[in-house]
């Protein structure tokens, strides 16, 4: 099975808001830090945010003040809320944790923004 599945993509009008779930299998423990990339057709994948366990969220200068990272460690979840979006928004938003050993990703889940 998929060991990182996300959910919450869709279509949306600009300016509204989509909240993502990224749900991790609980086979994937000592978890250094949790994040969210995202790509768009033609362009480089890019970081939107990312949590280090022991640290303080970041986030990407395009979202800052519109997108909030969070995590419930219980149930192995990151989530990405994002409001007042933007047609520039729009990709495939994957999320990913980082272990000791290796990152895993999930299959990503589009985001479609339109004008």
């Amino acid at each position: 099975q998929a060991q990182l599945v996300e959910s919450g993509g869709g279509l949306v009008q600009a300016g509204g808001s989509l909240r993502l779930s990224c749900a991790a299998s609980r086979s994937i423990f000592n978890i250094n830090g949790m994040g969210w990339y995202r790509q768009a057709p033609g362009k480089q994948r890019e970081l939107v945010a990312a949590w280090p366990t022991r640290g303080r969220p970041n986030y990407a200068d395009f979202v800052k003040g519109r997108f909030t990272i969070s995590r419930d460690n219980a149930k192995n979840t990151v989530y990405l809320q994002m409001n007042s979006l933007k047609p520039e928004d729009t990709a495939v938003y994957v999320c990913t944790f980082e272990t000791l050993e290796r990152d895993y990703w999930g299959q990503g889940t589009q985001v479609t923004v339109s004008s």
